[in-house]
C-alpha cells in the first residue's frame, strides 16, 4: 500500500530523516510524506511518531497503486 501523508508547514532536513522509509516534497506550506507502508501497525507507528515530533497531520490518504 502506498501512503500520503500531509503535515502543516515545512519539515527541517532533521525531522525528515525521522521518515527513512518515506520520500517527502514541500508544498504549498505543508510537507507531504509519501511512499510504501507495510501494513496498518506500520502505519499507526508512523502517525505516532508525527504526535511524538509535535508534527500536525492536516491529511491522510491512500494512493492508487
Amino acid at each position: 500500500m502506498r501512503y500520503e501523508i500531509r503535515v502543516e508547514g515545512h519539515m527541517s532536513e532533521t525531522l525528515t530523516k525521522a521518515f527513512p522509509e518515506l520520500d517527502h516534497v514541500v508544498m504549498s506550506g505543508q510537507t507531504v510524506l509519501f511512499g510504501q507502508v507495510v501494513d496498518e501497525a506500520h502505519l499507526y507507528g508512523l502517525l505516532n511518531r508525527c504526535q511524538s515530533l509535535g508534527l500536525r497531520v492536516v491529511e491522510m490518504r491512500q494512493l492508487p497503486e
